[in-house]
């Protein structure tokens, strides 16, 4: 099976646009393309689906995606794995639940993290990626 790249305002139009957590981008793809039936679909987790997204507030981080923060001058990491945030070691649906792990205090998740996306080279506060 071939692999294409698409950038990440691509990416996240057609995780908005899946009408099922079972349809796949390239589901949607088809659909949009006028294809019939769907492909076949790879297992999860394989390298051509690269892991499932994790999508909160309708903003999609691909699978990989490295999230940071600085508190009280210590690094915090995460990343997205299998449609979930993961600090620590510990699973989360939120950004503001995963900062509150590490503050112990209600914080802004949107502002106190960070991501990387896969194959950027620049961080952004997560809060830039909302509409």
């Amino acid at each position: 099976m071939a692999t294409i790249e698409v950038d990440f305002e691509v990416f996240k139009e057609l995780t908005v646009r899946r009408e099922s957590e079972s349809m796949t981008e390239n589901d949607v793809i088809r659909l949009l393309l006028g294809l019939d039936g769907q492909a076949s679909k790879p297992t999860a987790g394989n390298e051509t689906t690269g892991g499932k997204p994790w999508v909160c507030k309708g903003v999609a981080f691909p699978h990989g995606t490295e999230f940071r923060a600085t508190y009280k001058g210590q690094l915090y990491t995460g990343v997205v794995a299998e449609g979930a945030l993961v600090v620590q070691g510990k699973r989360f649906t939120s950004p503001s639940s995963a900062a509150v792990s590490i503050t112990g205090n209600p914080v802004n998740g949107w502002r106190f993290w960070e991501c990387l996306l896969p194959g950027k080279k620049h961080w952004k506060v997560i809060a830039e990626l909302r509409n």
